[in-house]
């Protein structure tokens, strides 16, 4: 989809911001036990059908409705139908905005929307305007403006938008989320994440290895390869936030007592992608040419109504192995994932770590206990599961998604303000308030239920 398509979209519907307020904690009841689910999923590429076949297992989903404009992955997905035994769903191929019919039909329930990244606000809001419980992959909105329109239209339709932000359920990272909730790290003071994966075979892919491999992209490339590598050569900011964010947020409140205030943001050079088009295609490649904007590692400070900081960083154009930085502290101790430690000062021996894995098994979330069997074998280490359960249980409930459009917004409005902020020469830029004041009247209760 063409940026000025995208924006001509925005402006023709647009709606008014004054006087909107904020969605329900529940929207119409409780009721536990309602009907099946029913789906439509718009795109069905790989992670379109990471989600399908989690809802294809499910005896309380329907899955009525798929859609994407590519052939190969309809029929990857068909093969995945029929061999859960389900009844085939309709299929819409018809076109970039074939989504739009599918949306027409009245017997859905909610949509999964898993496409390219500038296609996700417009889809959102068709979605929402239709009727639909939302369930976005990141990111949801690419600039401030679309950030906005988003939580206007779920306010003013009463439609949740939950964007899948899986970490959230990832299970050292709930099992530290228990240990915050119960004081163990004592009052939290900084707190660090990012996005630090090595993308370079994704970001090329010569269109017969869905894995990776080569060095196209764009029109020439397979699935990401297709469409993201060029958010590298155009944009240069953090990309991807969410996943560092999202988990550390819930664990300080953020929109619920707590809300971002302010960012700063730095950018390395660029050299990580280039390099690898050289060593894998030599300097005589047409992509060898080809100028990428994006710094190789971008660093954002975020600073906390209540004081805390945030560390962000995003890195997935050198060599590494994975590792999303976490890393939580407070006035009584710190964990860190990177080196799998835990420090809890009168616990731990003075000035040596523990292994956080004696820590993570005592205080492991409720929620695994209750589920990590059903979560076996699901994507990403089952946190897959979680986020997808979450979102059929709050359709089911028809009560408001645990992650909501709020923290959608949020997570996702970081990517734009690093791009000012960088390309300002690193000034300090204000993060909305996208709750417009109701932060401070808001409860977490993200995760306290044993439900989902």
């Amino acid at each position: 989809m063409k940026s000025f398509s995208r924006r001509d979209f925005i402006k023709q519907t647009a709606m008014a911001g004054a006087g909107l307020t904020l969605l329900p904690s529940a929207l119409l009841s409780k009721e536990k036990d309602p009907a099946k689910v029913r789906l439509g999923f718009i795109g069905v590429g790989l992670r379109g059908q990471g989600h399908l076949e989690l809802a294809l297992h499910r005896a309380d989903v329907e899955v009525v409705a798929i859609c994407d404009i590519q052939q190969r992955m309809i029929d990857m997905s068909k093969e995945l139908i029929t061999k859960s035994g389900k009844p085939m769903p309709q299929i819409f191929s018809d076109g970039p905005y074939g989504y739009k019919k599918l949306l027409e039909r009245k017997d859905i329930d909610a949509v999964v929307i898993a496409t390219p990244w500038e296609w996700h606000t417009v889809m959102c809001l068709d979605a929402m305007n239709a009727r639909k419980y939302v369930g976005c992959e990141v990111i949801t909105g690419m600039t401030i403006e679309e950030c906005w329109e988003l939580v206007h239209t779920s306010e003013r339709t009463g439609m949740p938008l939950m964007m899948l932000e899986n970490v959230c359920y990832r299970r050292d990272v709930m099992a530290v989320l228990n240990m915050v909730r119960q004081n163990v790290f004592g009052e939290i003071v900084h707190l660090q994440g990012g996005y630090q994966h090595d993308l370079r075979a994704v970001k090329f892919n010569n269109g017969k290895d869905p894995y990776g491999g080569g060095v196209e992209f764009g029109e020439k490339a397979f699935s990401e390869a297709s469409w993201r590598t060029q958010h590298s050569v155009l944009r240069d900011g953090d990309l991807y936030p969410t996943h560092g964010l999202g988990p550390v947020a819930m664990m300080i409140d953020i929109n619920r007592g707590n809300r971002l205030t302010e960012l700063v943001s730095y950018s390395t050079k660029s050299r990580g992608l280039h390099d690898y088009i050289v060593k894998n295609a030599g300097e005589n490649h047409p992509n060898a040419k080809v100028g990428f904007k994006l710094g190789d590692i971008v660093t954002t400070m975020i600073k906390c109504a209540r004081g805390e900081t945030i560390l962000l960083q995003h890195d997935t154009n050198l060599p590494r192995p994975y590792s999303l930085g976490f890393r939580v502290q407070g006035t009584n101790g710190l964990w860190m994932d990177v080196n799998n430690s835990i420090y809890v000062e009168g616990k731990s021996k003075p000035h040596e770590w523990d292994n956080a894995q004696v820590w993570l098994d005592k205080y492991d979330h409720p929620l695994w206990k209750k589920y990590g069997n059903d979560a076996s074998g699901a994507g990403h280490g089952g946190m897959d599961w979680f986020v997808i359960n979450a979102f059929i249980e709050a359709v089911k409930r028809k009560t408001n998604t645990p992650q909501d459009v709020y923290d959608a917004v949020t997570w996702s409005a970081i990517t734009p303000l690093s791009e000012t902020s960088i390309r300002l020469g690193g000034e300090t830029v204000e993060i909305p308030d996208f709750t417009q004041g109701q932060w401070m009247y808001r409860k977490n209760e993200f995760a306290r239920s044993d439900d989902y």
